[in-house]
């Protein structure tokens, strides 16, 4: 598979030619980026779909693969081709496919209200896989309504196997799923948390252990651990790291 075709399974968001008012959206948008990127552990990169390739890539050597970040922006998506388990590629292109024929759906006045987050093994410098988070949303848009360039965080996964994919709404409760073996997207009812079990898993994102939460809300060792396990079956997680990076993700706390 030549290089045009394996780029084409990953994108089919093809930006053929940009017009100058597209080009004016722009301004020094890079040094935001670069700011964000300095404040967080997560990868920060930008997709440029006119040039098929990435525009900006954060320096984070934990999602790198044991490249550079220049070595990533000059590889751009055959970094892909080269780290990602052939079987994690192929889910990648239908994920793709089906978000952007989600996304093709969607009037063209709320497009910049929407996320996608998806999960897929990198292999790491060690030769190791690893499930790492995928959250892309559009940067800016031509005036047809395509997405011209987008930005991606990268961070590791909390789940425990590939897949995962879901378009949020900004500032509403709207999530779909894809159901990856159909291609079609389900409207997904995100898990509640009672007030109690939000406020323990509050101040386990404090640092405080059992004990400490279990003197500060005034109840026994034994019914935080109660709770705990509560919240741990409502996120469908295993273990209180899990729990945090699920409600963080999902903005629950």
């Amino acid at each position: 598979m030549n290089t045009d075709s394996k780029t084409g399974l990953l994108t089919r968001n093809k930006i053929t030619q940009i017009a100058e008012a597209d080009h004016l959206q722009q301004h020094n948008y890079l040094e935001t980026i670069r700011a964000f990127a300095r404040l967080t552990y997560e990868s920060v990169y930008v997709i440029d779909y006119e040039k098929m390739g990435f525009e900006y890539v954060s320096d984070n050597p934990l999602f790198l693969s044991g490249y550079i970040a220049e070595q990533v922006l000059e590889m751009g998506y055959e970094f892909y081709f080269k780290n990602v388990p052939e079987k994690d590629l192929q889910m990648l292109g239908a994920i793709n496919q089906a978000g952007f024929d989600f996304f093709d759906k969607v009037p063209l006045n709320e497009r910049k209200q929407y996320s996608i987050t998806y999960d897929f093994h990198l292999i790491n410098k060690d030769g190791k896989p690893i499930l790492i988070n995928h959250k892309l949303t559009p940067l800016f848009l031509t005036a047809s309504g395509k997405m011209w360039k987008a930005v991606c965080v990268v961070s590791i996964s909390h789940h425990r196997q590939a897949g995962n994919t879901f378009i949020t709404k900004q500032g509403t409760d709207k999530i779909w799923q894809l159901n990856i073996e159909t291609g079609t997207w389900h409207k997904f009812v995100k898990p509640e948390l009672t007030k109690r079990e939000t406020e323990v898993l509050r101040l386990h994102a404090q640092g405080l252990t059992i004990n400490q939460i279990a003197e500060k809300i005034f109840v026994s060792p034994d019914t935080v651990k109660y709770y705990r396990r509560r919240i741990f079956e409502r996120l469908n997680v295993s273990n209180i790291a899990e729990a945090l990076a699920y409600a963080v993700n999902s903005k629950m706390i």
